[in-house]
């Protein structure tokens, strides 16, 4: 397994009671809190371009593996539906006592996070979404086979063997329209090294995959008008997979959303763009008070 990069923080695993999640903490114990959610295969790597900004700036992180297909610890016994893996931040928020927190989310973990906003709000100070699962696309149309590929036998295995080349690490349906730079070589390892190695990780994903439909998105679309708790949109203008009429459409649905637009970057805009997106983010929190 490829380390995390020693940027995101002092690594900590935390018993969640249903399963157990790996998490990296860094800066001041007293500045605002800032918990990371990722999505689909990948991990807390995500966001190591972005966490030594927002330390700098003094907010308290917090990268989190969550059981989305790169995470190393198995979590046989956690519901991993979405609605399941909401509860798993909750349940976090709730074991570390995080409170007033910044949820950062990106690609699938912006779908879990509109189902916490709805679910389980209390701990949440503030949200910002970055290029993510809104509405009917959750998934959308260029992965939305998965979910049913899920369920026949050995797809998950031979994919993520497949992933390993690199011209096909290029392709649509790889990350070829989630970041528009090539990934670094150990970050690909990191993403795809634990599904594909350990055949527990590969259920946890499989039960995650079964788990995604547009039901929930749509059903958390008609609760975020009750919503009330500042929010910020940060949107990549040459997003393949999210358009701009998506995040439009969520600051429509949000009674106190505001909406940024990132040039030259696709959804991974932590990829693409880590330096605008971090500034945006401390610029939110220091804005609308932590």
């Amino acid at each position: 397994m490829t380390p995390h990069p020693a940027a995101l923080g002092t690594p900590h695993e935390l018993d969640l009671g249903t399963g157990t999640v790996r998490y990296f903490e860094n800066g001041p114990t007293q500045g605002p809190v800032v918990v990371f959610v990722h999505g689909l295969l990948v991990n807390a790597d995500l966001w190591r371009d972005v966490v030594p900004d927002a330390v700098a700036a003094g907010l308290h992180t917090f990268a989190v593996d969550w059981p989305l297909g790169s995470h190393s610890i198995p979590m046989p016994h956690a519901d991993l539906t979405p609605p399941g893996v909401a509860d798993l931040i909750a349940d976090l928020l709730e074991r570390l006592d995080l409170d007033d927190v910044t949820i950062v989310a990106n690609d699938t973990g912006g779908a879990i996070t509109q189902v916490l906003m709805t679910r389980r709000p209390e701990r949440i100070g503030r949200v910002v979404l970055a290029s993510c699962d809104a509405f009917e696309r959750f998934f959308p149309p260029t992965f939305a086979p998965l979910p049913r590929l899920a369920h026949v036998p050995g797809f998950l295995a031979l994919l993520t063997q497949a992933v390993r080349i690199k011209a096909v690490q290029g392709l649509p349906i790889a990350f070829g329209w989630v970041a528009k730079r090539d990934i670094p070589p150990e970050t690909v390892r990191s993403y795809l090294a634990p599904s594909r190695h350990d055949r527990a990780i590969r259920k946890d994903l499989t039960r995650f995959l079964k788990g995604v439909n547009k039901k929930h998105t749509l059903a958390a679309a008609e609760k975020l008008p009750a919503f009330d708790k500042p929010v910020l949109l940060a949107w990549a203008t040459e997003d393949k997979l999210f358009p701009v009429s998506l995040a439009e459409r969520l600051a429509d649905a949000l009674q106190n959303a505001s909406l940024v637009l990132i040039d030259d970057s696709y959804t991974f805009i932590p990829e693409d763009k880590p330096a605008e997106l971090a500034a945006h983010i401390i610029e939110f929190v220091t804005r609308v008070g932590a």
